[in-house]
């Protein structure tokens, strides 16, 4: 459903952002601010698998394909975004079972999310100047010219 570029041109910063959340979770669960109760896999009671490498990834993706360029519009729909997951998406794993707050609050996470944000906008920017680079041909790389031999070319001139 979107085009080959996009997913090129966005998926350093997806995978950018779930190294973040994968920190974030490592940070989580050495500090006991949450508690992973049910796991996808075995290590994933340290990181939620499902979330950081699932639905974070995808929604990270179509968040910068419908807003990159457009700040605010960006800033808009990250909030909302993380405002869901914070205070409905939570609260249902929590009612599930499946995760508990132990230290923090539904607010803490919103804000953890919106920094997360913060920080992947600028590193597309990055992104998007290599990109530029690439297309106008501003590379440094060594061009290397084969000249065709002497002998080639006077052999050629004999015929």
């Amino acid at each position: 459903m979107m085009k080959k570029k996009s997913i090129y041109r966005y998926m350093p910063v997806c995978i950018f952002s779930v190294l973040l959340v994968t920190i974030v979770y490592e940070i989580g669960y050495t500090y006991k601010l949450w508690i992973l109760k049910d796991a996808i896999v075995p290590w994933g009671y340290v990181t939620n698998t499902a979330f950081a490498y699932g639905i974070f990834l995808v929604g990270t993706l179509w968040v910068f394909h419908f807003t990159f360029g457009r700040f605010w519009l960006y800033v808009v729909a990250n909030l909302l975004l993380d405002a869901f997951y914070a205070f409905v998406f939570h609260r249902i794993e929590e009612k599930l079972g499946i995760a508990d707050l132990v230290s923090v609050k539904h607010y803490h996470i919103l804000l953890i999310m919106v920094g997360l944000s913060l920080i992947l906008y600028p590193y597309q920017l990055w992104q998007e100047r290599g990109w530029k680079s690439m297309d106008h041909g501003d590379r440094d790389d060594i061009t290397v010219r084969i000249s065709t031999p002497t002998w080639l070319t006077k052999r050629e001139k004999a015929k």
